[in-house]
């Protein structure tokens, strides 16, 4: 039978009454997280006065601060989720169970490049535990569930769909979010999003609020990241990620056109010696645009799949060089440093009617202060003028071009005679350029678009 807008209806058993049945099952594994800290004043109000009557300032006094937040069960042995910002820095952390029984607990281990953290508890008897769900089958419009602490007020279950995949909110480098529509608030972090069959697909980790209460905005990190994450922290209580070696920014559509290339992929703007890429031959200039079999649209594509390789695995990428593609086997390496890793630089914008860069060759007594090694060559950006296409294409005094369209620039000269070539082509002109030790690429137009 057909409804009366031409569509068959769902089958009743699609859509659930209600939630009781998963709501009761898993909420014992759900916990609230109390936290204390110690926080060490300068100096506090004390409990004397000045011989003038007046109030003075006692020692130093420590303060506690205390937080809650959300997390659940998800081994019989004791093992709990939550995020890493909820037990940040706390001297004491205890779990409430849904009976109010109230249990210390220690941290195992915590990422705060994901914002997860796992603890560990001594085991209840007959534990209620929960499972992980497939966060990449779940799309959006499905049904989704949250329960955690909002405000202190432990064991609420709120509902609602699943509003998007693979969010982006800049949180940190390696943010794939969930969106849900189901509310979220504080004291929900660290807490579960189950899906309809009651399996946790997402970590719930932050919302969009501008009052600070849910206005169906929220976020969680999904099971494909957090088990992996969690499993790595029980094993070994630290976290292992992939590492190529290479410094990205996107492609704008004005360095995609210096490049004669789509506008899809990761630039390379620099290798880092000694690292996979280098030894697999990466160089800057190159646009990667598949990365272990999947398409790379950008930087953040690539920065998550390069991260989620164990180190040691052999793959393969595929690299775009002055428009012929080449796949290329790379073996991962070990990020030995969370600072250094794959990560943007800033876009840089269009521009104005004119270059207005003034030139001079590297200062020597200058090279050291740059972050310049011995060989680099390149002229120095003395001044930028305001308002010009170099200003507004974000090139500093200070910088060092290093080339220009691919040519390897020594003096002023040189940019010159470029900077010619892009404006009788009508085509911008592609500069890299070496700012504090680290490389970039920067494509000035020829002329306001």
């Amino acid at each position: 039978m057909l409804s009366a807008g031409g569509f068959a209806p769902l089958a009743a058993q699609e859509i659930p009454n209600d939630f009781t049945a998963i709501v009761r099952e898993k909420i014992p594994a759900v916990v609230a997280i109390t936290t204390t800290q110690i926080i060490q004043d300068q100096a506090t109000p004390g409990d004397f006065f000045s011989p003038f009557g007046s109030p003075g300032l006692g020692p130093a006094q420590p303060q506690v601060r205390e937080a809650l937040g959300s997390g659940f069960v998800i081994s019989s042995d004791g093992y709990i989720v939550t995020n890493s910002h909820v037990v940040a820095e706390a001297s004491e952390i205890h779990v409430v169970f849904s009976d109010k029984e109230t249990l210390p607990a220690q941290l195992v281990g915590r990422d705060p490049a994901t914002d997860l953290a796992v603890l560990k508890i001594e085991p209840r008897p007959n534990m209620t535990t929960t499972a992980w769900g497939d966060s990449d089958a779940v799309q959006p419009g499905a049904w989704t569930i949250a329960i955690g602490s909002p405000f202190g007020l432990g064991g609420t279950v709120t509902v609602g769909v699943l509003s998007a995949r693979s969010r982006d909110i800049n949180a940190g480098p390696y943010d794939d979010f969930l969106q849900t529509d189901a509310s979220i608030n504080r004291g929900n972090s660290g807490g579960p999003l189950f899906n309809a069959r009651g399996e946790v697909i997402g970590v719930n980790t932050a919302i969009v609020s501008p009052t600070g209460g849910s206005i169906g905005i929220g976020f969680a990190v999904p099971s494909r990241t957090a088990r992996n994450v969690v499993d790595q922290l029980i094993r070994t209580g630290r976290i292992e990620r992939g590492f190529i070696g290479v410094r990205l920014q996107e492609i704008t559509p004005s360095i995609a056109e210096a490049l004669g290339i789509p506008g899809k992929g990761a630039l390379v703007a620099s290798v880092e010696p000694g690292s996979p890429a280098e030894q697999a031959g990466i160089q800057a200039g190159d646009v990667i645009t598949r990365f272990n079999g999947k398409d790379i649209q950008s930087v953040h594509d690539l920065t998550l799949a390069a991260a989620s390789q164990k180190p040691g695995t052999k793959t393969t990428l595929t690299r775009n060089r002055g428009g012929s593609q080449q796949e290329i086997a790379l073996t991962i390496g070990q990020r030995n440093d969370e600072e250094q890793q794959t990560s943007a630089v800033p876009k840089s914008e269009t521009a104005d009617t004119r270059l207005g860069l003034s030139l001079s060759p590297i200062p020597d007594e200058a090279r050291q202060q740059l972050g310049l090694q011995p060989d680099t060559t390149g002229v120095f950006v003395q001044e930028v003028a305001p308002n010009s296409l170099a200003a507004e294409n974000g090139v500093q005094p200070g910088d060092v071009i290093v080339s220009a369209n691919n040519r390897d620039v020594t003096q002023p000269s040189d940019i010159q005679e470029e900077w010619a070539k892009s404006r009788q082509l009508n085509k911008p002109m592609l500069f890299r350029i070496s700012r504090q030790g680290q490389s970039l690429f920067v494509a000035v137009a020829t002329a306001k678009s």
